[in-house]
């Protein structure tokens, strides 16, 4: 990371922590913000944001590693997630996940090798009575096929 990129992180860090508070309970807002912004919390961040809320970085790095929404390694500038539920596993999951590695060439928790796409599972997304399902970036799509799930990926690529 580049001197000025640091510096724009920290002012960023320090502007969320006076927006959020400097308590254990402001951890989670701010890594959000610093997520949507930067598309992931770098090892650098989550040292800034520790140290800013007087926590240990092991605090901080636990969070992220929690919430499958966090990401401490940086990711395609689309997310593509499958649900991994029994019942999507049941309805067809498999065939899904097998047609969007042909299309993209990847395999499931890579990134194409232009960065615009991550494909990776998520546990269940709670939506068993439209199963499959999935995400891309915020967005929910369900009753999925895998010529569904292909051309809601090429709308993307």
């Amino acid at each position: 990371m580049f001197v000025e990129e640091k510096t724009g992180l920290i002012e960023e860090i320090d502007k969320l922590v006076a927006k959020y508070g400097n308590t254990r309970s402001s951890l989670l807002p701010i890594l959000h913000e610093i997520q949507k912004k930067y598309r992931y919390i770098s090892d650098f961040a989550q040292q800034e944001i520790a140290k800013r809320l007087k926590i240990h970085p092991v605090e901080v790095y636990s969070v992220i590693s929690f919430y499958s929404f966090l990401n401490s390694e940086p990711k395609g500038r689309n997310l593509v997630r499958i649900c991994k539920s029994i019942v999507c596993d049941m309805k067809g999951k498999d065939a899904i996940v097998k047609a969007l590695e042909r299309e993209l060439g990847i395999k499931i928790g890579e990134t194409t090798p232009d960065k615009k796409i991550t494909l990776e599972y998520l546990n269940c997304m709670g939506l068993c009575d439209h199963a499959p399902a999935m995400a891309i970036n915020d967005r929910v799509y369900t009753d999925l096929t895998p010529e569904k799930a292909v051309e809601l990926v090429n709308n993307i690529k």
